[in-house]
């Protein structure tokens, strides 16, 4: 990894918004933020809000860009451009209502899935070889096409104590990322917290 890398959490900004599932990337985010001792700022020429931690002696830029989910990839295009980082070393954190609720998925590159946010990320990076942490929210228990109400909603009280685990064990993955590297991290995490 170059000195700085990245971790881009996906999510739609405003109070509206804070606590949904939709939002996992941007609260998984800031859990990395709160352990590793950064603290948000706006930072407009980004469209973003970035703030800056350590970790396992490395530095890093964590963002979240302001532009909501489907034009994420203007603001992550733009820190990538200024830093020049490479998009093996842009980690972005998003969620995916086709894993359940309690599983989580690092991948090193791959299709976007139907998922507008990696959509546009891809097309500002020029590239689907990015690596990329998916948080499962599931789907609706109806069986429906559109997911939008379901994945803006918040997560029941019972979800919410299986969401905190999972916070923890995605913040494992994301240090072991950093220390290991993609294929220890892949094959310790991938999966169900269960």
């Amino acid at each position: 990894m170059n000195a700085l890398a990245l971790i881009v959490g996906l999510g739609n900004p405003g109070r509206e918004y804070r606590d949904t599932r939709h939002n996992a990337g941007f609260r998984l985010a800031d859990a990395l933020v709160g352990r590793w001792g950064g603290s948000w700022r706006a930072e407009s020429k980004f469209f973003a809000e970035v703030a800056e931690a350590a970790f396992g002696g490395r530095r890093f830029l964590l963002v979240k860009p302001q532009t909501y989910m489907n034009r994420s990839g203007e603001a992550v295009g733009k820190v990538v451009r200024f830093y020049q980082t490479p998009p093996a070393e842009t980690l972005v954190l998003v969620d995916d209502a086709d894993l359940p609720l309690g599983a989580i998925r690092l991948r090193p590159g791959g299709s976007p899935g139907g998922h507008h946010g990696l959509e546009s990320v891809e097309q500002f990076l020029g590239t689907r070889e990015y690596p990329r942490l998916k948080l499962g929210v599931a789907r609706p228990k109806q069986d429906t096409r559109d997911i939008a109400n379901h994945v803006l909603g918040r997560f029941s009280d019972d979800e919410a104590v299986e969401w905190s685990k999972v916070l923890d064990r995605a913040t494992a993955q994301v240090e072991c990322w950093v220390g290991s590297g993609i294929g220890k991290a892949m094959s310790l995490y991938n999966g169900s917290i269960e």
